[in-house]
This record gives C-alpha cells, structure tokens and sequence, in this order.
C-alpha cells in the first residue's frame, strides 16, 4: 500500500523591511511589535480586563472628550467597521442621513448608510476641496434628518475639514454629528467635546502607529441616548454598542473573544503618544509636513491642496505630465524600500499620496522619502530643479 505523501508547508513568513509612507499602515515602532509577543490571556482574564480599561483611560483625551462623557471604546475590527459601527447603531430604517462627502470616505459613508436603510441625501465636492458648508447649510435646513455625517481628514484627497462650524448645521437639521477621524486621530487635534461631536471613529495603523485591526469610537451622552431609544435593534449584533458596552463596561458581559494581542498593541501605541505628549505630538506631525512640502514644492512638484485646507498627516502631490505615477511607486519600493501611495477614486494616476503618521512622522524620514522620490523621478524623464532636502531643513529650522 503506498501512501500520498503530504507536501511540505511553505517556510516561516520573512517580510522585508518597508518604509511605510502611504496612506496606511504607519511605521510600527519595536515597542508596539514586542507588545504583541506577551503571553495571551483569556478574554475575561483581569489582568487584560485591566489593559482594557487603560486603553479607554488613554483615549480620552486623544479624542478631546473629559472621561466619562458619553464612552468610548476599541471594536474588535478595522476603521471601516468603526464607520459602520456609528450608522447602524444611530440610524434605523427610513431615517434621513445628510453626508458631506469630499472624497471616497465620503462617499463610503454614504453607502454604508443606504445599507442601514436610511434615506441619504449627499452634498458632494469636487475632490481636494473642502465640503460646501452653504449648500450643507440650506439642505440642512430644508428637512430635518437623524445624522449629519462629515470626514474630518479625508485619506483619498488629503483634505482636512474644519469641524467648528458643523455642530451648528446639525442642529439645523436635528442631527447628530458623526465624524470620521480616521486619519487624524493621534496626529491632529479632533475635540469632539469642544465641537458637539456625537460619534467618531478611528484606526489604529494610522497616526496610532499600530497595525490594523481595531477601531477606536467615541460617542456622545446624545448619541448613546439615541441607542437605548431605537424603537428596532440594530441590524448587525457584532457591532451593536449596546452589546459591546456589556463587554467594555462593568458588567463585562461576554460578547466575543477579543483579539487580545491587538488589545496588547494598542495599548503601548497609546502608552508612546502619552509619553511623548499629545500636543507634542501634533507638533511632530505638522513640522514634518511642513518640511515634506517645502522639499517637494522646490523639486518642482506640484501639491493637489492648498496650504489652508491640507492635511498634515497625508500629502497628496500631483504626478508630472509623462511620467506614469504606478511605476514610481514601483521603483519606490523596489529599489529604497519605501512605499508611497497612489490616487483613489477621482485622483486614480494622478495623484500620489504620501503619509508621515506616527512613527513616520519625523525629519530623518522626509529626508529619505525626497531623496528616493528624487532619483525615481529622474529615472522616469522628470528632472527635479533641487532635491528637496535643503528646503525641508530649512522649513523646520
């Protein structure tokens, strides 16, 4: 009797170093990887019980909120299923949901509550320009609607949204105010307190400096008002606050195995940005955005947002006339070890995006983002007039 042999497994994964400076993930520091290789506990285990409750000690402030107004917590699942965690619990069927949309997050939103089934009507921008608060304003005060929906740093575009005036057009249609922060959370102030946010939701692999896989959610006292008074319960169990606060909160009721080496990872991300400081932190972020644009600005290159309304976390720079902007990237990776990223949605190959999130975020980085985009260029036919890095010092001196 002869036996099929059973083929040998594939060897033990190696990545490569990458220098990560798309939009997402960020560079993971070694502290954060060497969270994730303590020993795994149980779920309910009171020493992760514990890790938990600092983790929504530290969010607090990140997103501007005093602790204890309203709650916060970290869903078991990306940024995307933050987004879909505010709609389904704030809108029920036949609801009106008003969503500025400026780029493709925008317009995801849009969607995932359609999918809620809420009647959305969408006051859409061209891309790379901020939303029309005026026509935001007359729709807002043409009906009324359940919630206002508005991404504060838009990753597609690298717009960033002023959310002082929002609150103001909410109440105007009776609304509550989501707001995704995605992309700014950790890396630019969002104070949802300060300007009457009702729901927001992050990501960990962006300024958070943490692999992908959980996403931070603050909700106002009125937005968890609106949970407990839905007349039909949300349409998705696994993202039902009601039931994730069971979890999170004193009961600690069981409601899923949470990842817990996530739950390991962000804590230490969120013991880093503490321990640097917060404003400090917004700090580092600005300076290094101000030092990528100066050096890119004197290559001669052209970026796709003006000064006032961009964000720092994430550049987005217009491809040169000739040059194919995939290929760029290619070599990018390919020969320096760096990845950039291309346009999404409007801006598919005519835009690269470049991000300095977290750990990425620093002079020493920009210096080798200009010096590798530098060289890639010139291999493509594009000459630049400097190579960058006398302006960005200067920027920052």
């Amino acid at each position: 009797m002869t036996t099929t042999p059973h083929p040998l497994p594939p060897p033990p994964l190696d990545p490569p170093e990458r220098l990560l400076l798309g939009p997402g993930p960020s560079p993971v520091t070694r502290q954060v990887l060497d969270a994730f290789a303590r020993p795994t506990l149980g779920h309910l285990d009171p020493h992760f019980l514990r890790a938990m409750d600092e983790v929504r000690a530290m969010l607090w402030p990140l997103f501007g909120a005093r602790p204890g107004h309203g709650r916060v917590l970290a869903l078991s699942a990306t940024g995307s299923a933050g987004m879909e965690a505010a709609l389904v619990n704030l809108l029920e069927p036949g609801q009106r949901a008003l969503i500025a949309a400026h780029g493709v997050f925008g317009l995801r939103m849009a969607e995932v509550a359609r999918r809620a089934g809420a009647q959305v009507t969408v006051v859409e921008s061209e891309f790379t320009h901020a939303p029309d608060l005026e026509r935001l304003q007359a729709e807002a005060q043409r009906s009324q609607y359940a919630v206002l929906g508005i991404v504060h740093a838009e990753t597609s575009t690298g717009v960033l949204q002023d959310l002082a005036p929002l609150r103001a057009i909410a109440d105007r249609a009776g609304a509550l105010l989501v707001v995704d922060a995605v992309t700014s959370l950790g890396g630019l102030p969002v104070e949802v307190e300060r300007h009457g946010v009702d729901a927001c939701y992050s990501a960990t692999q962006k300024c958070l400096s943490c692999p992908p896989g959980l996403a931070p959610l603050y909700l106002s006292p009125r937005a968890l008002a609106r949970t407990t008074a839905r007349a039909t319960p949300s349409q998705s169990w696994y993202l039902d606050l009601a039931l994730l606060e069971g979890y999170w909160g004193s009961d600690r009721a069981y409601h899923h195995t949470a990842p817990i080496q996530m739950i390991y990872g962000l804590h230490e991300a969120l013991r880093q940005v503490h321990l640097e400081g917060i404003d400090a932190r917004f700090t580092r972020h600005r300076l290094a955005a101000r030092a990528l644009w100066a050096g890119l600005e004197s290559m001669g290159l052209e970026l796709g947002v003006p000064t006032a309304r961009r964000l720092a976390p994430l550049t987005v720079v217009r491809v040169p006339e000739g040059v194919d902007e995939a290929s760029v990237r290619r070599r990018m990776l390919e020969h320096h070890g760096i990845e950039i990223g291309g346009g999404l949605g409007a801006l598919k190959g005519r835009v690269w995006r470049i991000g300095l999130m977290g750990a990425g975020a620093t002079l020493s980085t920009v210096e080798r983002c200009l010096t590798a985009l530098g060289e890639c260029l010139a291999a493509h036919g594009f000459t630049p007039r400097a190579d960058g890095l006398h302006a960005a010092r200067a920027a920052v001196a």
